[in-house]
């Protein structure tokens, strides 16, 4: 292969272990990535076989969405990660999973599928290409969960947020103190929604800086905006892959908010399977009036104490109607999860939720065949 060099001026005093090289960096830094004669090495970290961005891209560079509603990525982790660093990455899929209909799923027999290697640098091919291909995660540098979710969006299909069409009127790009090759601008979709200063593929202030102590990309009109975390994906990085992959998914972070199944009150669609996390300081759920049903195999409504599917579970295979006792969260967050199979749809739910009421009042909406839910009240 071809080896690309790079230069990183790094300038923080922290370690960098466990973290993000491009965020927390102090260290002079030389890299290298292997390339083909068919590949370049965008901005750094994306390696490109064509021109094409993840908005205005064909079907082609989009993973699949199977019969039951999930797009399942199969992955292969390298065994030269140790066990620790295997759970981190495990980790930072997880909330792909828990938020999105996007599944990682560990790989079998598989044609199309990713391949997560240590490397010299944190690098990822763009959307799907077919077959195997890689993700370089460097074991000093790439291994937060920002870092590894941040490449892993690469090869779901999305570029860095500070290369969208609207990023002027976000940020002032300071080519005066930017390394070659980066900070590039494309003319993106934007999926109808709103810049992020906050999303796991935005730079950091002093991102490839040529300059010691000079900043690379400075927000506008305050440039005081945190920008570059890479503790997780943001709402809005959820809000966006859940819109390309057409996921019904959703994290709900205001004190009051409504939310239904898709096409409500019309019919929703066959083999949906829907998450709702829940993230308000404390919150409860006083009662359902769910239409009756004579089982929970088919269409069902299940709520988790926690932020995953992997957390204890508050309410099992809900269906029918009746009231229930309280149901309180242990902590912050509360996820909701709708499934539905192949037989027909009904008109779906609707369920709302509010921090700080004093009481709970239900009305009957809807019809869900199985089960119909409305109005979730939630209490401090």
């Amino acid at each position: 292969c071809v080896k690309k060099y790079f230069l990183l001026f790094v300038l923080n005093l922290l370690p960098i272990f466990h973290t993000n090289i491009f965020t927390n960096p102090f260290y002079v830094l030389y890299f290298f990535v292997c390339l083909d004669s068919e590949t370049t090495l965008h901005e750094s970290d994306i390696v490109l076989r064509r021109k094409r961005n993840a908005i205005n891209c064909d079907s082609s560079c989009f993973w699949p969405k199977s019969r039951d509603g999930l797009v399942k990525v199969p992955v292969n982790v390298s065994t030269e990660f140790s066990v620790e660093e295997r759970t981190w990455i495990v980790e930072a899929m997880q909330e792909f999973t828990t938020l999105t209909c996007v599944q990682f799923i560990n790989r079998t027999t598989e044609t199309n599928y990713i391949s997560i290697v240590p490397g010299e640098s944190c690098w990822s091919h763009f959307g799907k290409i077919g077959g195997m291909q890689q993700v370089g995660l460097m074991k000093i540098g790439c291994m937060s969960k920002g870092a590894i979710q941040h490449e892993m969006n690469h090869a779901l299909g999305f570029l860095h947020e500070q290369a969208r069409s609207d990023r002027d009127n976000y940020v002032k790009i300071m080519w005066q103190y930017i390394t070659a090759g980066n900070f590039g601008k494309v003319n993106s979709n934007n999926l109808g929604l709103p810049y992020d200063y906050s999303s796991v593929m935005h730079y950091g202030l002093y991102d490839f800086s040529n300059t010691f102590g000079k900043a690379t990309i400075v927000p506008i009109p305050d440039p005081s905006v945190p920008i570059g975390q890479r503790e997780g994906l943001s709402n809005l990085d959820v809000a966006k892959i859940n819109k390309l992959y057409n996921c019904c998914s959703n994290v709900l972070h205001k004190p009051t908010d409504t939310f239904s199944s898709a096409n409500y009150p019309s019919s929703y669609p066959d083999n949906s399977h829907c998450l709702w996390l829940i993230r308000i300081p404390q919150h409860q759920f006083d009662a359902f009036d769910l239409q009756p049903s004579s089982d929970c195999t088919s269409d069902y409504i299940r709520i988790y104490d926690g932020s995953s599917r992997n957390s204890s579970v508050l309410l099992d295979k809900l269906c029918g109607m009746g009231s229930l006792p309280s149901l309180v969260a242990s902590r912050n967050v509360m996820l909701v999860e709708f499934v539905s199979d192949e037989a027909t749809a009904a008109t779906g739910f609707q369920a709302s939720y509010s921090q700080g009421a004093d009481s709970a009042s239900f009305t009957e909406l809807g019809d869900i065949s199985n089960f119909c839910l409305e109005n979730i009240y939630v209490q401090n």
